[in-house]
């Protein structure tokens, strides 16, 4: 009789569902024998990456036989010289997603609760969930974070809130103002994780920048990566400014060499292409425009977005016409398991590549 290792596994295991990724290409080349395909699915920047971080993996090459830098210190001063941060208030990550495993794993205990919205990134509530902890979804605003009723949701037994700002996969956005209301009922003892993958695509400069608080805030920790706006998806890199504190806990639950050499070196050479991060910027606005006129074109609505991808209402069930898309060598992402059974999420890729998604939903919409 073989044994059942399900039954075996952590109780908030037992009851979790693997992370669905946006579609590879090569997966949909071997299912439909397609050669002509384009993905928009996973918020990948189109442009790739630095030419200055190409020019540091090469460099790296030669090191690969070595362990990379277990404090990633070059990668750390990098930050210091870009944001002014101390290096004790850093922690580095295997993409942004490790920085929340570790949050989950250092300060949630079994039975303990952590807070995010719904529509918020699926990955809270797997961290969550994977340490024995218990999460409290409260409900969105139009899309968006209820950062009042999330205060207001945050019990004795509370220890992290999550928020995301602009939020994936909605795109959706809150001001300084309504931040600040919301810090300031929050308890000390509860560490708020401010996610700001996307912050980098932000054009408003009144945008809110999670670094101008993390001085104000000892509970506040605020996420960033290198996987969006400096095109470094596949080298996963991510990482955490927070009090010295709180740096110090995480990592003594971090593993070691959490990032490889590739994506230190290229991440710290990303940091002074300045130039780069400005052309894929513009290159989002211009691509948001465009896609933006082309839904309205067909009849569509969609959620405003301040991130790198929109999500739009089919009107119907979202699956068909995701499935009618990748026939014809569209990829996208479907969000129905964010609780948007008619939505679907288009990251903005090149004017051609935006251009080709609409001819596609037009055709696959038959309007």
């Amino acid at each position: 009789m073989s044994c059942d290792f399900i039954a075996l596994a952590n109780q908030g295991v037992q009851k979790l569902s693997p992370y669905q990724t946006g579609k590879p290409i090569d997966e949909l080349k071997r299912e439909l024998d397609l050669d002509d395909i384009i993905k928009l699915a996973s918020n990948e920047n189109p442009l790739g990456c630095s030419p200055l971080a190409m020019q540091a993996i090469q460099a790296e090459m030669s090191q690969i036989g070595r362990y990379p830098d277990g404090n990633g210190f070059n990668l750390k001063h990098a930050i210091q010289q870009k944001f002014g941060f101390d290096i004790n208030r850093m922690t580095l990550g295997n993409g942004s997603n490790d920085i929340l495993e570790l949050v989950a794993r250092a300060f949630i205990a079994q039975g303990q609760t952590a807070v995010y919205s719904q529509h918020a990134f699926a990955v809270y509530p797997l961290a969550v969930q994977a340490v024995g902890g218990v999460g409290i979804e409260v409900p969105a605003q139009n899309f968006a974070h209820d950062l009042e009723a999330m205060a207001a949701a945050i019990t004795a037994n509370t220890k992290v809130v999550f928020i995301a700002n602009p939020n994936n996969p909605t795109g959706t956005w809150f001001s300084r103002r309504v931040f600040e209301s919301f810090m300031a009922q929050v308890p000390e003892s509860v560490l708020v994780v401010l996610d700001e993958a996307y912050v980098e695509y932000a054009t408003d400069s009144h945008f809110m920048n999670g670094f101008d608080y993390v001085d104000k805030y000892p509970n506040l920790l605020v996420s960033r990566t290198f996987s969006k706006a400096y095109g470094l998806a596949s080298l996963r890199v991510g990482y955490a400014i927070a009090s010295p504190d709180v740096t110090n806990i995480l990592n003594r639950v971090r593993q070691p060499f959490n990032v490889n050499s590739f994506a230190l070196a290229a991440a710290a050479a990303s940091l002074q292409d300045d130039e780069f991060v400005a052309q894929s910027r513009a290159l989002n606005s211009a691509g948001m425009t465009q896609l933006e006129t082309g839904l309205s074109a067909l009849g569509l609505s969609y959620i405003s977005s301040k991130a790198n991808f929109i999500a739009f209402d089919t009107g119907r069930s979202c699956l068909p016409v995701f499935n009618a898309l990748l026939q014809q060598g569209v990829i996208v992402r479907p969000v129905a398991n964010y609780g948007m059974p008619t939505y679907l999420r288009v990251s903005i890729g090149l004017e051609s590549e935006n251009a080709r998604f609409l001819t596609a939903l037009k055709q696959v919409l038959n309007v």
